[in-house]
């Protein structure tokens, strides 16, 4: 019994999601580049079927595109793209920020301070400076911590999912974009604890600078160097 669940097309399916979200969020694939549904079905062993439904889900968050009778392909980043996105991100997080301020009850306020405490001790950096891995993780989670208490799945979705394709610029924001010069753990702390005060205004406030400060470094390289779109490696790389 137990090794049917293991190998059902539902449990493979979520493997094969977990694994394509993975390597997107972390440049396995280039921007633009077409995910071809033969060779991921015959690399991971299963129909084209789940593939193609794997590819849906990541499609529906931003980090694929689909085309009708052409496939799917990984979403190309713009200069463009960063702007409606940030735009898009310092909006909506906003409003499910005050929900959860409004709405959020005791459970709520310690799970931010669990995903607070893990992210503090998370480096962001390896032993020989290379971005860790894991804090991206941890980052998520504790930001996902502060506006699950909006008690709207629907709206948490959208939010999760704008921070997903946020995370397609992750090498680009690491390599251009001096975030290693920011505090980012004196912002996440002081993200933490406007919230938990219930001061809505200074905590969409600190959200806010905290949202716009890659973009906003990103944006005026770009634009220096007369980039419209971000599709190759970073220089660095």
């Amino acid at each position: 019994m137990l090794c049917r669940v293991i190998n059902s097309p539902v449990t493979r399916g979520a493997e094969v999601y977990d694994v394509l979200r993975a390597e997107l969020l972390n440049g396995v694939f280039c921007p633009g580049e077409k995910l071809r549904m033969v060779e991921l079905a015959r690399r991971f062993s299963v129909s084209q079927s789940v593939v193609r439904e794997a590819l849906t889900r990541l499609a529906e968050q931003g980090l694929v595109v689909a085309k009708p009778q052409r496939g799917f392909r990984v979403r190309e980043l713009s200069v463009e793209d960063i702007v409606g996105l940030t735009e898009s991100r310092v909006e909506i997080e906003s409003v499910a920020l005050r929900l959860a301020i409004e709405r959020g009850d005791v459970l709520w306020e310690t799970q931010i301070v669990a995903a607070h405490h893990l992210l503090e001790r998370t480096p962001v950096v390896d032993a020989d400076g290379r971005f860790h891995e894991p804090w991206a993780a941890v980052d998520h989670d504790f930001h996902r911590s502060l506006t699950e208490g909006c008690n709207n799945a629907r709206l948490q979705d959208v939010v999760l999912a704008l921070r997903d394709s946020a995370e397609l610029y992750r090498r680009w924001w690491w390599a251009l974009a001096n975030d290693r010069q920011r505090d980012l753990a004196a912002e996440h702390r002081q993200l933490k604890d406007l919230t938990l005060a219930r001061d809505a205004d200074g905590a969409i406030e600190a959200l806010t600078y905290h949202i716009k400060g890659a973009p906003e470094r990103l944006i005026a390289y770009a634009r220096e160097h007369g980039l419209d779109d971000l599709n190759t490696p970073p220089p660095s790389e």
